[in-house]
Order: structure tokens, then sequence, then C-alpha cells
């Protein structure tokens, strides 16, 4: 994130989770611009299958959700919300380090970009085989609190 100041944001960040790119991605656009108790309620809720996640992109063959208001379709990414709750409550621990106020900060920079890739390969018939590429996820939020 560019201009980040430590005197007033807070950072966490999980590096390398082994968590679906699509569905971090989905979650983080999700969490932007949220107080950080809503974010860490929604990624709970989420995680217990109670609320969806909308799919805003690469959205062909994913289910409709009738909880959804504005976007039809989503999904319940429980692994993905598990791990990014995990970082939330990292970056209410540096809230509370910082002697910022967790109830009064909000996200203002929520990402996930694709980390390395571990590659794997099938033996197929034949003496052939097929790739199969697992591709780790960086997930990093930036907070600061409300004036």
């Amino acid at each position: 994130m560019e201009g980040y100041d430590p005197a007033i944001h807070v950072r966490a960040s999980g590096r390398e989770l082994n968590i679906s790119p699509k569905a971090a991605r989905e979650i983080c656009n999700t969490l932007q611009g949220m107080t950080l108790t809503k974010a860490i309620e929604l990624a709970e809720t989420v995680e217990a299958k109670e609320a969806p996640i909308a799919f805003r992109r690469f959205k062909k063959k994913v289910g409709h959700r009738s909880e959804l208001v504005g976007f039809p379709t989503g999904s319940y990414p429980v692994k993905a919300a598990a791990k990014i709750l995990a970082v939330l409550q990292n970056l209410r621990g540096n809230c509370e380090f910082k002697g910022l106020d967790p109830d009064r900060v909000h996200l203002i920079h929520a990402s996930a970009k694709a980390g390395r890739v571990i590659k794997d390969y099938v033996p197929r018939a034949h003496g052939r085989s097929s790739p199969n590429f697992h591709v780790l996820v960086h997930v990093e939020f930036v907070a600061r609190e409300a004036q």
C-alpha cells in the first residue's frame, strides 16, 4: 500500500496461505471499508455458513444465493474465511498494541495477491503426466482509526 504511515496506520498480513485466490479476492473486496469488528463478525458468519460472499468476477458456474442483496452469485468460502479471520484477529491485536481502539478502526486496504506456486504432477496413462499446481495467496490488511 502506498502512503503507509506507521504513526496512524496498522497493518497485518498473511503470507503464502493455502487458500483459493478467487475466494480470497472476493472476501477482501467485501471487507474493504468495513470496521474491524464488523469484518471479523462477517468472517465468522461465512465460516459458519450463515452468510455468503458475493462473487463478482469469474462467476460462471457459481450458484445464486437468495441471501445476497444487489448481486446474485455467491458462495460460502469456509477455508478462506477461516484463514482471513486469523489475519483479522492479528490486526486487532496489532491495534491494541499500538494503542488504537479496535472498535473505531476501519479497513482502508484489503488485498489478496498470488504468491508462490507449488508444482505437482499427476501420473497419467502411457507415460504422460498432468500438472496439478497450487497457487498460494498473500493477504494484506491496512486499517486506520476513524477521526
